[in-house]
């Protein structure tokens, strides 16, 4: 559950306070604030305190963008990524978003780990959106760094998505870097949406980790959506998953897997 509260100063600032209430305490099953910020907007853009995504996370763009419902993995030994998009904490940090300077739009983030130090992290992102030969093109960035003591974990992402009339399509790819990980990520999406109402999409996904030679994930898969009724929709996907991995090419003790997900989604809105 998420509660909002906003109020506009005299001097025209928006204020707006959100609550994200859902994740469940371990030990007394009580129900715990998951992000709670608090964003001051005005010409100067946007400023966010507390506990929410990093700035980051609203600028990025991959292959998965275009699937109503990701389907669920149990590949859960896997060192490597399972899509171009990178992670995102809600850790106490400040935000700052520049306002919309045509179809640009960025924002920077920075988090600090405390007085000891050691794993601030900080991202930021952009994007940038235009029309181009009657279609809509949106490119996007964004990055994180977080500090370790030995080697620093670096994340990126960058797509583009082009929209022509029902047509979509998503091209990214992503980096991970961090300690015994140097991953390249790549990944590709398009959906159509149908005058009856359905919309089918299909996507596919690769990572490689550079230093665990051979070490390799890669997925496909399909999606349908139907509307069956105003505010009930069904969604069907199918993920075909592929996992290699050996012993020899990896410094932990991974299981190399294989399989075919399929899943069944009704949504209803009221």
């Amino acid at each position: 559950m998420i509660v909002n509260f906003s109020n506009k100063t005299d001097s025209g600032l928006d204020l707006n306070f959100r609550y994200d209430i859902g994740a469940v305490a371990s030990s007394d099953q009580a129900l715990v604030g998951d992000e709670a910020a608090l964003s001051i907007s005005g010409g100067f853009g946007k400023i966010v305190l507390g506990t929410d995504d990093d700035a980051s996370d609203s600028y990025g763009i991959d292959e998965m963008d275009l699937v109503a419902e990701e389907p669920g993995s149990t590949h859960t030994s896997a060192s490597i990524g399972y899509s171009s998009s990178i992670g995102s904490s809600d850790a106490m940090k400040v935000a700052y978003h520049l306002p919309a300077m045509g179809g640009l739009t960025s924002g920077i983030s920075f988090a600090d780990s405390g007085e000891q130090g050691g794993s601030d992290k900080t991202g930021y992102g952009f994007k940038y959106g235009m029309d181009a030969a009657g279609a809509s093109v949106t490119l996007g960035y964004r990055a994180t760094s977080t500090e370790a003591a030995t080697k620093d974990t670096d994340e990126s992402n960058m797509g583009v998505k082009i929209v022509s009339g029902d047509i979509s399509m998503i091209l990214s790819s992503g980096k991970y870097e961090a300690v015994d990980e140097d991953r390249d990520n790549s990944g590709a999406s398009v959906s159509y949406a149908m005058p009856n109402g359905m919309t089918i999409g299909a996507y596919t996904f690769k990572s490689e980790d550079d230093l665990d030679i051979g070490e390799e994930y890669t997925r496909s898969g399909a999606e349908v959506q139907y509307t069956i009724a105003s505010g009930l929709t069904a969604v069907i996907n199918v993920d075909d998953y592929d996992y290699k991995v050996t012993a020899a090419n990896h410094e932990g003790t991974p299981v190399a897997d294989s399989g075919t997900i399929t899943q069944l989604t009704i949504k209803a809105s009221f």
